[in-house]
C-alpha cells in the first residue's frame, strides 16, 4: 500500500532586482483579493519510473503566496530543483505503482497592470539578454514560417498593438474545443484548424508574437474561470518598460479571454509547452484522475 507524505513547499521568493527583464514588482498593484487554488492528479506506472512534475503556485514577488501545502505519495526519490528562469519549481520523484499529487494555495497577485497596447516593441540590439532566446522557434512554435503571414495581416501595428491585434485575431479566428488536439499539435496544426484548447491559443499566440520580432513564451498558469476548470495556458510578452529607459516588461495575453492578469496565478514559463507540463514521465504510465478549483475569495 502506498504511503503519503506530507511537504510544505513555501520557498523564499529568489529575485534579482538588477535584472532589465524582471517583471514590474515592487511597483505593482495590489488586486485586493486572493485566489484559492486546489489541484491534484494521480498516476500509475507498471515499474519504477522517473517522474517530472511541475503544478505548485510560483512563489515570486508579482504574486505573494499567503499559503500553500502538497502532498506526495511516498517515493524512494523525491527532489525538488528549480524551474525555468527561476519561476516556479519541479519535483522529481522516482514512482513505483500508484502515485498522488494533491496542491493547495492561496495567492494575492500583486503584479502591475498596464494598458498592453501603450507599449512599444523592443529592437533585438536593445534586449538584455534573458529574452533573447524567446525570439527563436521551438518545438510547438514554429515562428519563422508566419513572418509573412504578421506582416500582411498586422503590418500597420507594432509593439503592444501588435500584440492585442494577435490576441484579438486567434480570439475572432479560433474555436474553443475540448479534445480537438493533441501532445503533438503545433502552432501550424492549429493554425490550419482553426480550433484547439488554451494550450493551442498559448502556442499561436507565442508563435505570432515570435515572427513578430516580440520575444514570447508559453505560460503554465491557474485561472478561476477556466472552463471546464484545468490547469491553464497562456502567452507572455516582452516589451519596452513603460517606467524606464531601458529593459523591459513581461506582460501576461491570454486569447481564450479565460484569464486576466488581475487573476492569473503563474506555476512556470518556457519556450513551449514542452517546457512546463505538470507531468512528463520516462516511461509507461496511466494519468488515473486529475481535478482543478480555482476561486477567487
Amino acid at each position: 500500500m502506498s504511503r503519503t507524505r506530507t511537504s510544505t513547499i513555501c520557498s523564499v521568493p529568489r529575485t534579482n532586482k538588477d535584472d532589465p527583464a524582471r517583471h514590474f514588482t515592487l511597483a505593482g498593484r495590489s488586486s485586493g483579493m486572493a485566489i484559492s487554488i486546489r489541484s491534484s492528479f494521480a498516476f500509475t506506472t507498471q515499474a519504477p519510473t522517473d517522474a517530472l512534475m511541475q503544478f505548485a503556485v510560483a512563489d515570486i514577488p508579482e504574486q505573494h503566496l499567503l499559503s500553500c501545502r502538497t502532498d506526495l505519495t511516498d517515493a524512494d526519490s523525491c527532489t525538488r530543483i528549480p524551474a525555468q528562469e527561476d519561476i516556479g519549481e519541479r519535483v522529481w520523484a522516482r514512482a513505483d505503482g500508484r502515485f498522488e499529487v494533491r496542491h493547495e494555495a492561496e495567492v494575492e497577485i500583486r503584479r502591475q497592470i498596464v494598458a498592453l497596447d501603450q507599449l512599444e516593441q523592443l529592437r533585438p540590439s536593445e534586449m538584455p539578454a534573458a529574452p533573447v532566446k524567446y525570439l527563436f522557434d521551438s518545438r510547438y512554435c514554429p515562428a519563422d514560417k508566419f513572418q509573412s503571414f504578421v506582416e500582411d495581416q498586422f503590418g500597420r501595428t507594432s509593439g503592444g498593438a501588435r500584440v492585442e491585434a494577435i490576441r484579438s485575431w486567434v480570439a475572432d479566428k479560433f474555436t474553443y474545443s475540448p479534445g480537438s488536439s493533441d501532445a503533438s499539435t503545433t502552432a501550424l496544426d492549429s493554425f490550419v484548424e482553426r480550433r484547439g484548447i488554451c494550450r493551442d491559443y498559448a502556442h499561436m499566440m507565442v508563435t505570432l508574437a515570435r515572427a513578430s520580432v516580440i520575444p514570447a513564451r508559453f505560460v503554465a498558469c491557474y485561472a478561476p474561470d477556466v472552463t471546464p476548470p484545468d490547469f491553464h495556458a497562456v502567452a507572455e510578452v516582452f516589451l519596452k518598460d513603460p517606467g524606464s529607459d531601458a529593459g523591459g516588461t513581461w506582460q501576461l495575453v491570454d486569447a481564450t479571454g479565460m484569464g486576466t492578469a488581475e487573476d492569473i496565478v503563474k506555476i512556470g514559463v518556457g519556450r513551449d509547452a514542452a517546457d512546463v507540463s505538470f507531468l512528463t514521465t520516462f516511461g509507461m504510465v496511466e494519468l488515473c484522475e486529475k481535478t482543478v478549483e480555482v476561486s477567487r475569495s
